[in-house]
């Protein structure tokens, strides 16, 4: 029996949802970025493990404080530049052919911003930049830019397919979430990570619902998750369960980044003057800063045991990602959409079903693999060499 449901899509028609098929697992973009991360990790695990080859991306090492730019641009930074090119361009075209983009077009598009992004990287790698500003702010500069003067070219938007690539790396990125990291820090860590979490989230939504009266609630859940969980990777699974619009996903995500950069430039200096000691110190960065490379640089402004501390709270803090775009799921379903007379919509479970990033499924197979059968059986330091390579 075939169900079709109307909800607020994430380009600006309605959405059909019909029955599951069996095609859905080759053709939903949701699907091939599950698979696409899942070659990376495999990729990248079965060169570290076996040492048979070396599978790292470039090195954009830092540069302009007595090395020259000059000096990073080695044969060795080329040539993983071009294994880098080769694999994601192979896997992301082939994902969109099978979505019916023409491969033809998506190419040399693809080729176009894979340049702008090294271009990027290479700005962010500035000593001074490197210093204060993630390469994320650099992106989004040199992204106005371009909107704001000559525009997008045509050639180039068959691969601005931002969520497309933010859910394959959120699938990579749950290799690096493990629950023994829960273990390892106990239940003061959980606590922080997993119990003043949602009630963020939840004060957030009830500001914006009932305080400001803001009628676009997929925007009100998507910018509460984004700037309680870790930023653009909680916006999109956020987004994704609520069926956000891009312009509203494209708005959380800015505003996440503008305050992850105000934070962590003076977050630090306001910890230190207060002087909490370390751990609490990184407690605080690791729950409040979004980015986690921000909860990085700025728990190392407070010392060694504030940035381990600050990581640490914000890798238990990840794990919340597939559970909150669940939880939204539900509940945008159950009790946030409603039908034309306004009544609440029965809802049955296949729907939740259809509602749900399929991509977070692909989060958590790869957090459960790292923590329950590569690091018992590899042990701490491979799954770490893995994460190096995988970032």
């Amino acid at each position: 029996m075939k169900k079709n449901v109307n909800v607020s899509a994430s380009a600006e028609e309605l959405v059909t949802t019909d029955k599951f098929q069996w095609s859905d697992l080759w053709k939903k973009e949701d699907w091939q970025a599950v698979w696409i991360g899942f070659i990376v990790i495999i990729a990248g695990a079965v060169g570290v493990i076996t040492g048979a080859y070396d599978f790292s991306a470039a090195n954009f090492g830092t540069w302009g404080n007595g090395t020259s730019l000059v000096q990073q641009l080695t044969a060795g930074f080329f040539g993983k530049l071009l294994l880098t090119v080769l694999v994601l361009g192979v896997l992301f075209a082939a994902g969109n052919a099978l979505r019916g983009v023409s491969v033809k077009k998506y190419i040399p598009a693809f080729l176009g911003l894979f340049v702008l992004g090294i271009l990027v990287r290479l700005i962010s790698a500035e000593y001074t930049m490197n210093r204060y500003l993630e390469w994320a702010f650099w992106a989004i500069i040199v992204g106005l830019l371009i909107s704001n003067t000559v525009g997008v070219p045509a050639w180039l938007k068959p691969a601005v397919q931002t969520e497309f690539y933010i859910k394959a790396g959120l699938v990579i990125m749950g290799f690096s979430v493990l629950f023994s990291n829960i273990v390892n820090f106990g239940l003061y860590g959980l606590g922080i990570a997993w119990v003043v979490t949602p009630i963020v989230i939840i004060f957030m939504w009830f500001f914006g619902t009932r305080v400001l009266k803001i009628d676009n609630k997929p925007l009100v859940i998507t910018l509460s998750t984004a700037t309680s969980v870790c930023g653009t990777s909680a916006a999109i699974a956020a987004g994704a369960a609520s069926k956000a619009k891009k312009t509203d996903l494209s708005m959380a995500v800015s505003i996440s980044i503008i305050f992850t950069v105000l934070m962590m430039v003076f977050e630090p200096i306001i910890i230190r003057a207060v002087g909490l000691g370390e751990v609490m110190d990184g407690a605080l960065i690791g729950g409040t800063v979004d980015s986690t490379g921000a909860v990085t640089v700025a728990g190392t402004a407070l010392g060694e045991t504030a940035q381990t501390v600050a990581v640490l709270v914000k890798s238990i803090q990840n794990i919340l990602i597939g559970f909150i775009a669940f939880a939204v799921a539900i509940f945008f379903t159950t009790h946030v959409e409603k039908n034309q007379e306004g009544a609440a919509r029965k809802v049955t479970a296949a729907e939740i079903w259809y509602r749900l990033p399929k991509f977070i499924l692909g989060f958590f197979a790869a957090s459960l693999i790292a923590s329950f059968v590569v690091l018992p059986y590899a042990g701490n330091d491979a799954v770490s060499a893995i994460n190096k390579v995988l970032d």
